[in-house]
C-alpha cells in the first residue's frame, strides 16, 4: 500500500484538494482526500510526494498501436487482423477493437463472423468490434452481436453517416464514433440522443474546431481521441485555443475539456462505471494516475498550459 501525494489532487468527479492525497492498495484506490486526512487513516504506509498536480491517467479514445502519449493509461486501438487479438498485449489498458472488412454478407458469413467471435473469446484483454465494413447487413449483425455480447463499438464518421449509423443500429451507449470530419447540427443531436460518446479527432480539429466546440457547447458526451497526434490534452488545448481566439469565453470550458480527456474518455469505452473504473480518483476506481507539474489557481486552467509530465501510474 502506497499514499501518493501533492499540493493539488483533481478527481475529476470531485472538486480539487489543495495538499491532496490518494491512498492505493494494489491497483485499486482506497481513499481520496486532503494530506493530512488520508496519512492519518493510514499512518504507517510510505508516502510519494510529487510536485504539481494528481490526476486521473488520460484516456485516448482513438489511438494507434504505439507508444502512448505522456499521461495516458488507457486507450481505444484497433487491430487489424482479427486472429492476432489472440497475440499482442496492450502497451496500457482500455480496448483493443477487432476491425470488421467484410465486403460483403457472404464473405462475413463465411469466414468474418467466426474469426470475430474467436478473438473476442480467447482475447486476455477486453475486446471491441471496430466496424469498418461498408455493408449494411454486416452492420445489422455487428449492431447485434454488441448486444448479445455487451461488446463496445467504435466507427469512423469519414466512412459512414451518423443517419446510416442509426438505422443498422449500431449507435448507442456501448458505441463511440471517430469525428474525423465536420459534424452538422442534426448529426450531432443523433449521436446526443443515441448517448454515443464523440470522439474529437485531431483532423476535425483542424478542419472545423467549431463543430468541437458546437458538440460540447450542446451537450454531447465528448472524448478525445489523438490517432497518434499528440496527447489528448494537447487537443483540449487547442479547442480551448480556438475558443478564445474567436472570443467565446464557454462557462466552464477548461473543465469540460479536462473531463474529456479523461472521464469522457473512460465513457467511451465503457471503462466509467462500476470497481475498476477509469477516468476519475475515487475509492474503487482503478489506480491509475497522471502527474504533471501544473500548478496555479485555477487547476483545469493549469492543465491546459501544456506542463511537464512527471510521471505516469502504472508506468506505460
Amino acid at each position: 500500500m502506497v499514499v501518493h501525494s501533492a499540493p493539488l489532487v483533481l478527481p475529476i468527479c470531485a472538486e480539487p484538494i489543495r495538499d491532496g492525497a490518494v491512498a492505493i492498495r494494489r491497483d485499486r484506490v482506497l481513499q481520496v482526500g486532503p494530506r493530512t486526512s488520508v496519512l492519518a487513516a493510514y499512518p504507517a504506509v510510505e508516502e510519494v510526494r510529487w510536485t504539481g498536480m494528481i490526476t486521473p491517467g488520460l484516456v485516448d479514445a482513438c489511438s494507434p498501436a504505439t507508444a502512448p502519449s505522456p499521461g495516458v493509461t488507457a486507450r481505444a486501438t484497433v487491430v487489424t487482423d482479427p486472429l492476432s487479438a489472440r497475440f499482442p498485449v496492450p502497451a496500457v489498458g482500455g480496448v483493443m477493437y477487432v476491425s470488421v472488412k467484410a465486403e460483403s454478407e457472404d464473405a462475413w458469413e463465411d469466414t468474418g463472423r467466426d474469426a470475430l467471435i474467436t478473438a473476442i473469446r480467447e482475447a486476455p484483454f477486453p475486446v471491441g468490434m471496430a466496424a469498418h465494413t461498408e455493408d449494411p447487413l454486416v452492420l445489422e449483425d455487428l449492431a447485434v452481436l454488441a448486444r448479445t455480447f455487451g461488446l463496445r463499438v467504435l466507427v469512423d464518421l469519414e466512412r459512414h453517416s451518423a443517419a446510416r449509423l442509426d438505422e443498422s443500429g449500431i449507435l448507442g451507449s456501448h458505441c463511440h464514433v471517430a469525428c474525423s470530419g465536420p459534424l452538422d447540427p442534426g448529426e450531432r443531436k443523433l449521436l446526443r440522443l443515441r448517448r454515443s460518446v464523440a470522439a474529437v479527432c485531431p483532423s476535425l480539429l483542424r478542419e472545423r474546431p467549431e463543430d468541437a466546440l458546437a458538440l460540447l457547447d450542446e451537450g454531447n458526451l465528448v472524448a478525445l481521441g489523438t490517432r497518434g497526434e499528440g496527447s489528448p490534452l494537447d487537443q483540449a488545448r487547442a479547442i480551448r485555443d480556438h475558443a478564445r481566439s474567436r472570443g467565446q469565453r464557454l462557462t466552464g470550458l477548461d473543465q469540460r475539456l479536462v473531463e474529456a480527456a479523461t472521464l469522457g474518455g473512460a465513457r467511451a469505452l465503457g471503462l466509467h462505471k462500476g470497481p475498476g473504473r477509469l477516468g476519475v480518483l475515487a475509492p474503487g476506481a482503478r489506480a491509475d494516475l497522471a502527474v504533471f507539474d501544473a500548478r496555479g489557481r485555477y487547476p483545469y486552467a493549469a492543465l491546459l498550459t501544456n506542463p511537464p509530465p512527471l510521471a505516469t501510474l502504472p508506468a506505460p
